[in-house]
């Protein structure tokens, strides 16, 4: 019987002598992995239904699919350590720490949101937890993120920005203004390519000439790798490795994370671009969570145990979404604040 291919097989073979270093969790890291990304999944449900019954406006991108991809690189970081990412960004905010009752407030916008309910899903910020938005214009993030590697340059810390896009992103131009300037000053950022095949429904074999993102900063000298970015422990060995290039001040840094979202590009999306029988396929074999929760099992955590901690999770979004849906809405006085003038 043939082996099952995983998503980082189907998107193309790893750099360098091609090993994928895969990092070994203990129990408690495995736990602590599944809490996560089930917070992140039941969250991005809860947010779909709540869109569904128009309770949340605009434009909404989920996040369900690629949870191992921000919850491993997460793991590598330290305090002080900055994020910033574009428009699919709730699971990255419940990452960095971010409460679940601000984001889904947030989401409605409602008073208590994160950006006092002016931002909505794609415009939320947390100096507190060093999470830089949310930001709704393609690749803009990459510039800004770069920014911030510069600033812990300029003031000497060992802190490193975290640059999160997308396959489609990749294509920007000022992505590869980043990269060089990068390069150039040896800034210590990481950039995230979440490589979920379709960007906002073109294939990357239609999109991108060269297919292999972890190559893209080549022409800087910038090193790369692919990583499965669907084994939460694939993510945390390629994050670690980053981490410590970038610390070391040895500049930036590419990890391409192969991965798959199973929604459409955005809650408007009926994602006819790709078969049912292909996302069924990738959630069967390579689903995120399903890993960890298989691993678990082998290791004598008992379903019981396990179904609590999914039962800890519901009770935290859905009393996030009885708080946002209760939470009131901002008085018409925040039209005039917090805008430069």
């Amino acid at each position: 019987m043939a082996a099952k291919k995983s998503v980082a097989q189907d998107q193309g073979k790893a750099t360098g002598d091609g090993a994928r270093p895969i990092a070994e969790f203990t129990k408690e890291q495995d736990l602590g992995a599944l809490r996560d990304m089930l917070l992140i999944r039941r969250f991005e449900e809860k947010a779909g239904q709540l869109y569904g019954m128009g309770a949340i406006g605009g434009f909404c991108h989920l996040y369900i699919g690629q949870e191992a991809v921000v919850v491993g690189v997460q793991m590598a970081l330290k305090q002080g350590d900055q994020l910033i990412t574009g428009y699919r960004d709730h699971g990255h905010m419940l990452a960095a720490g971010m409460e679940a009752n601000g984001v889904m407030a947030e989401l409605t916008g409602r008073r208590n949101g994160y950006s006092k309910g002016k931002g909505g899903s794609m415009h939320m910020f947390s100096r507190e937890k060093n999470f830089y938005g949310g930001h709704g214009i393609v690749g803009a993030q990459v510039s800004l993120g770069t920014g911030l590697a510069f600033a812990n340059r300029y003031r000497g810390n060992d802190n490193v920005a975290v640059a999160y896009f997308g396959d489609g992103a990749a294509n920007q131009g000022q992505v590869y203004e980043s990269f060089n300037m990068a390069e150039l000053w040896k800034l210590p950022v990481i950039y995230v390519i979440e490589n979920n095949r379709y960007a906002m429904g073109t294939s990357v074999s239609r999109a991108s000439a060269q297919q292999d993102f972890s190559k893209r900063g080549t022409s800087f000298n910038i090193p790369g790798d692919q990583v499965d970015g669907m084994d939460v422990r694939a993510v945390k060995a390629a994050a670690d490795k980053a981490v410590k290039w970038c610390r070391e001040g040895n500049g930036p840094y590419i990890l391409e994370m192969q991965t798959y979202r199973y929604r459409g590009h955005s809650m408007s999306d009926p994602a006819k671009y790709r078969t049912r029988e292909e996302v069924e396929k990738v959630r069967h074999d390579q689903d995120p969570i399903e890993q960890v929760r298989s691993r678990l099992l082998a290791a004598k955590v008992s379903e019981q145990d396990l179904k609590a901690i999914d039962a800890e999770v519901r009770e935290i979004v859905n009393a996030s979404a009885d708080f946002a849906m209760n939470d009131p809405e901002p008085d018409a006085s925040e039209l005039y604040t917090d805008i430069y003038r």
